[in-house]
């Protein structure tokens, strides 16, 4: 039996590096967040797990997405106030509903974003408040975020610096957040365990033209918004994250000629990464591959 749990109940708070405040939900066995019927909490976000994170340093913080709803957001603004933080900002990693519904409650705070994120929010503001894009739930108001950057941008939190990067992978408007004194990588949706979503199957060569320069970064430590909660606890996934992803990309790419590629199933698809512990199996990813492989094969 399914039941419907309380927006936030399973929400866990984990602490996978020094400054760093993990905000996990979902990958609750029995449980949905928002309905038994179809919707893009559940089925895009909650059902595989989700995650969002702070990068903290005394009174200052930068909250990387704000979740999927704004009681998930009004969550981690709490925890970050009884841990003493005065200053916040917020970072969106790009436009996809389930990092951009909790805004309204950093509503006061500064709103970092790439120029693209902003411009796909505005073209869509309507739909979104709506409930129409997507679907239910919907958000609104959907603030806007008031800080926009082109390539990349330096900031500090506290005393640590921080970069963001512009990435055109699982969606063009990506942005990749890094802590290069600890080496580490805030992924986004840009990698992902399973397999990536593939939101934007015409942009793929770009994708692995950013898959390529990422991999040429300083970082030890990646930690993705989707991803398995046990790995994340323990402090993130390793660089071969990144070439896991390039590879399944190739493969979906390689299938539109192969038979064989596309009749195989997910854990045959990705068995080499899964055999090195790149990635890890998660079952609801099996649909996500369904949709993977039938949207390169219609390109």
């Amino acid at each position: 039996m399914v039941e419907i749990t309380p927006m936030g109940s399973t929400l866990r708070v984990l602490r996978p590096a020094a400054n760093i405040l993990a905000f996990y939900d979902g990958r609750v066995s029995g449980k949905r967040a928002f309905s038994i019927g179809s919707n893009w909490v559940d089925d895009g976000a909650y059902s595989l797990g989700v995650c969002t994170y702070a990068v903290v340093d005394g009174a200052d913080a930068i909250v990387y997405d704000t979740h999927i709803s704004m009681r998930h957001a009004e969550i981690i603004r709490a925890h970050l106030q009884e841990a003493g933080v005065q200053n916040v900002r917020v970072v969106l990693s790009h436009w996809h509903l389930d990092h951009i519904a909790g805004n309204a409650v950093f509503a006061d705070c500064e709103i970092i974003a790439h120029r693209w994120t902003k411009e796909a929010m505005l073209t869509h503001r309507v739909a979104i408040e709506a409930g129409r894009h997507h679907g239910m739930p919907a958000i609104s108001p959907l603030v806007m975020p008031t800080r926009i950057y082109d390539e990349s941008l330096a900031l500090t939190v506290g005393r640590i610096p921080v970069e963001l990067h512009h990435v055109d992978i699982h969606s063009r408007d990506g942005t990749m957040l890094v802590l290069p004194e600890q080496r580490l990588l805030l992924a986004g949706d840009a990698l992902e365990d399973t397999v990536t979503y593939i939101a934007e199957p015409a942009g793929l060569t770009t994708h692995l033209r950013d898959l390529d320069r990422m991999a040429g970064w300083d970082v030890g430590r990646i930690l993705p918004n989707h991803g398995d909660p046990d790995r994340i606890a323990a402090g993130g996934y390793g660089k071969p994250l990144i070439s896991a992803t390039r590879d399944y990309i190739e493969r979906l790419l390689q299938a539109r000629v192969d038979s064989a590629l596309r009749g195989r199933a997910l854990r045959e698809f990705v068995a080499q990464e899964l055999a090195d512990g790149s990635i890890s199996y998660f079952e609801p990813y099996d649909a996500v591959h369904r949709q993977n492989l039938a949207a390169v094969l219609a390109l």
